[in-house]
């Protein structure tokens, strides 16, 4: 077993850049310590050997020079998993950065993207042709782990899952070989792929469904805290009629210090609703006519490019991350007053968001065999924790635990294992189902039987 001090051999290290295109960083190398630095400010792990790769011959070569090193080996695609999976102490980082290439085909409505590639680089290459496929809600977030994960965001309700958008696969498996699959060729894995996220292989490129989308626009409503309970049950409301056109989320925050935010505001607590709207903004108004008329303080209202859109929630990167997710079966008063005074407690110092994601739409009229228990929920309460001082971890973790707690009596067993750290075996069974859990038991052991790749929201292989 590694250590967080584990030294490998110069011998095998020399041999290792010798068969890199990318590049290898050990500790003291130049470039070691921003290349071992990941979203989430509370994990500091040192990894024995980075491999930057370049091409799928390095990933080969990288997982191929772990297994004969006795490394274990994480996979780094965009750095954003909040429980730090993608680093490890002691151990191999396969980084995939370099590897960032996306190809849109509008004529075949068809994009490729590579292992590395963030959702900025999916999105731009594809709004000059005015098309888009389900992408994360911020511009940072790895395409690999975010599809391969099941892949929530604010075209879902319109396009579907980005799984759902899953046309083909690439992956390096733990024995090094290249394999492709599609729903014709190992279509087992592929299904697995729905959701299993990163057990089954490296993911060196994915192929996606695109979808024509000629005009978005987007309306950011900020109000009073003590308004909170009747602007959630109007938000609510209104998502209970909205078209799949429509996203969005409640949300209870400190406003931020963003130029559209009187100075008088920022840092103070605000209930807040956001629309995403695949269509012009005079037709957004009209949707959202009734928040409209209750007097938002802070309206941000506009037609936009989808591309900037998924840009304008960006957050910085280095804070300290907790998150977590319940997704609900119905989401009524009890429930929303519930969320709102839970919303009001956000302890001062911190940039914590409750938020309250319209789901149903098109992921709810998706497919129902992947394994996704969770995709039928019509609610998500995601209670996102971000701050600064080390002196905060334990009341922010708290936080978001109480605020699971809350919502529990209408959530499923299932979520959404993007939205949430390491929570337990028992967690991740759940949001796959155990039928499923044992079924993508059974890939895992055909392409990965050691478990190689086991610092996820681990699948563990079949007996």
């Amino acid at each position: 077993m590694a250590s967080p001090t584990t030294t490998v051999p110069d011998r095998a290290l020399a041999g290792l850049r010798e068969d890199l295109a990318g590049e290898v960083f050990v500790p003291g190398d130049p470039g070691y310590e921003e290349a071992r630095t990941i979203h989430n400010g509370m994990i500091d792990r040192r990894p024995a050997v980075i491999a930057q790769c370049a091409t799928p011959e390095d990933v080969s070569n990288a997982v191929l020079f772990g297994r004969e090193a006795g490394l274990p080996i994480a996979v780094r695609g965009g750095g954003h998993s909040v429980a730090g999976t993608c680093v490890i102490d002691g151990g191999l980082v396969v980084d995939l950065r370099r590897m960032h290439a996306v190809v849109a085909d509008p004529e075949h409505m068809t994009v490729r993207v590579e292992g590395g590639a963030t959702m900025g680089h999916l999105d731009r290459a594809c709004q000059p042709f005015h098309v888009a496929t389900t992408g994360g809600r911020v511009s940072t977030t790895g395409v690999g782990g975010f599809v391969l994960g099941g892949g929530s965001g604010w075209l879902e309700r319109k396009f579907g899952l980005a799984s759902d958008n899953l046309l083909a696969a690439d992956l390096i498996t733990a024995e090094g070989k290249h394999v492709r699959t599609d729903a014709e060729e190992r279509p087992e894995l592929f299904w697995a792929l729905h959701g299993g996220g990163g057990n089954f292989g490296v993911a060196t490129s994915l192929t996606l469904r695109l979808h024509e989308l000629p005009r978005m626009s987007m309306a950011m409503l900020f109000f009073p805290p003590d308004d909170a309970p009747a602007i959630v049950r109007a938000f609510r409301d209104i998502a209970a009629d909205a078209p799949d056109d429509v996203g969005g989320g409640a949300l209870y925050m400190p406003a931020p210090p963003e130029p559209f935010v009187p100075e008088e505001l920022v840092g103070r607590l605000v209930c807040g609703t956001l629309f995403t709207y695949a269509g012009p903004v005079a037709e957004l108004r009209e949707l959202a006519a009734p928040l409209f008329a209750r007097g938002p303080v802070i309206e941000i209202v506009t037609d936009i490019a989808y591309a900037d859109l998924q840009c304008m929630l960006d957050d910085p990167p280095g804070l300290r991350n907790y998150w977590s997710a319940e997704y609900l079966t119905a989401f009524p008063d009890e429930a929303v007053e519930l969320f709102c005074e839970r919303g009001a407690l956000i302890p001062r110092g911190t940039a914590i968001q409750q938020v309250a994601f319209m789901m149903g739409g098109a992921v709810a009229a998706g497919p129902s065999g992947y394994p996704q228990p969770w995709r039928t929920a019509p609610w998500v309460v995601h209670p996102f924790a971000t701050w600064e001082d080390p002196a905060d971890d334990e009341r922010a973790r708290r936080w978001v635990r109480d605020a699971r707690a809350d919502v529990r009596p209408w959530a499923l067993d299932a979520t959404y294992l993007n939205f949430v750290g390491a929570e337990g075996r028992e967690r991740v069974v759940a949001s796959f189902g155990e039928e499923n859990y044992r079924r993508l038991g059974a890939v895992k052991a055909a392409y990965d039987p050691d478990n190689v790749f086991r610092f996820n929201h681990n699948i563990e292989p079949a007996a």
